[in-house]
């Protein structure tokens, strides 16, 4: 209705112009040389206004065929680009699908069409990877690597694939310039920190670890490799703050100290360690000073007072009082340790001690030991350090596994 409306106003706008010039009357005179034309307004006014439609009609067609190559090439190129859209979506699943050979055959064909763009170059060296075309990936990336606008994603690829075939000084160097071309990017720090790692820089590992990496062995590691006395015996007093818990960080500590010449707190600091988690290595550098048995036993009790049921503590204990004769002492430790259900194998093995200290080369004194010996065989083994990787057992921690060269595996346990 509202249509009607205008279009009813519009011709009656048309038809009042139209009478009014009608009604306007007066001619107008041309005259060329002899020639003389004498007009109406209202028919001159028509025909400049025929004119001007004629020769908008005649500028908008000649612009038209002008522009027709042009707009026949657009059509053209979105033709192209549309069907290159497909081949890029088909290529995407048959990636998704795990189906390489067919996403290498969608991602060519939008190459064709579409040429070499950066989520295409990143799409080939996708499907070359998936195929186990690591040369034709890296062709890829490189290509990335190339270009201003996709420089990062480049870099990233060949980073990859170097830390894959352990190429640790090209992984480095690609490590830098992916670096420079986007600082701070949060993926490259964990790959700066993992390739740190690799390499056995452990300075850079610290500097680079994040807050939930644990940084007491990193710190200890860089304190072994570090020539400077004062800035080792740093690191190693960062290594204990950071993880009391962890022994050779304690151990290392306490060392410093008492070559230092500060045997107190050396004491202080194992003792520290050993409430935070009691090892056997904590209570021989402990004890290591004490000659005489039963300043053993007074020096293991203080060790020991911050956790004294713990599983380490009663065999601590229970050994030491062994050491200085105390069978009584270490029987009820001991008795207390495998009531407890956490005694290992150490702790049956020393009951074979004890039962021979006390009863001598007898038959009961046989039969008893007869009896802990079964009972070691099936309990749970002594802990080692060992690695995750490898399974490799070592006499102390290492930060790489000298095995299979893994790092940051080896754990207590």
């Amino acid at each position: 209705m509202r249509r009607a409306l205008w279009l009813l106003i519009l011709c009656a706008l048309a038809v009042g112009l139209a009478w009014g010039l009608m009604r306007l009357g007066g001619a107008v005179e041309v005259r060329v040389a002899d020639m003389e034309i004498v007009l109406s307004l209202p028919v001159l006014l028509i025909l400049l206004v025929t004119l001007f439609l004629v020769l908008h009609l005649l500028i908008v067609g000649f612009r038209s065929l002008v522009n027709w190559p042009a707009r026949l090439r657009a059509r053209r190129a979105a033709r192209r680009r549309n069907h290159g859209e497909m081949m890029l979506t088909r290529a995407l699943v048959s990636l998704a699908a795990g189906s390489a050979d067919a996403a290498r055959s969608e991602v060519k064909r939008a190459r064709q069409l579409l040429g070499d763009t950066p989520q295409l170059l990143l799409l080939t060296a996708e499907a070359e990877r998936m195929a186990g075309r690591e040369e034709a990936a890296a062709e890829a990336f490189q290509a990335l690597a190339k270009r201003e606008d996709a420089r990062f994603i480049g870099l990233r690829g060949l980073l990859r694939q170097a830390m894959q075939r352990q190429d640790w000084p090209a992984a480095q160097a690609l490590a830098k310039e992916a670096e420079a071309a986007h600082p701070g990017a949060t993926w490259l720090r964990e790959e700066r920190a993992l390739l740190a790692q690799r390499t056995q820089d452990w300075r850079e590992a610290l500097a680079l670890a994040s807050p939930a990496t644990p940084r007491a062995p990193l710190a200890l590691a860089a304190a072994g490799k570090e020539a400077d006395a004062a800035r080792a015996a740093e690191l190693e007093k960062q290594a204990f703050q950071a993880d009391p818990a962890f022994a050779p960080a304690a151990l290392a500590h306490a060392a410093r100290l008492a070559a230092a010449g500060n045997a107190r707190r050396a004491k202080g600091v194992l003792e520290q360690g050993w409430a935070a988690a009691p090892h056997p290595q904590l209570a021989a550098a402990y004890l290591e000073g004490e000659a005489e048995p039963l300043a053993r036993v007074k020096a293991a009790e203080a060790l020991v007072h911050r956790n004294r049921t713990h599983a380490e503590s009663r065999l601590l204990l229970a050994r030491a009082a062994l050491g200085a004769g105390l069978t009584g002492r270490a029987r009820t430790e001991l008795d207390a340790l495998v009531a407890s259900g956490e005694a290992d194998a150490r702790a049956y093995l020393l009951l074979v001690e004890l039962e021979q200290a006390e009863q001598g080369d007898t038959t009961l004194a046989r039969a008893a030991e007869a009896r802990w010996l079964r009972a070691a065989t099936t309990a749970k083994p002594e802990p080692r350090w060992r690695c995750g990787q490898c399974g490799k057992v070592h006499a102390a921690w290492a930060p790489v596994c000298d095995g299979c060269g893994t790092a940051g595996r080896v754990a207590w346990g």
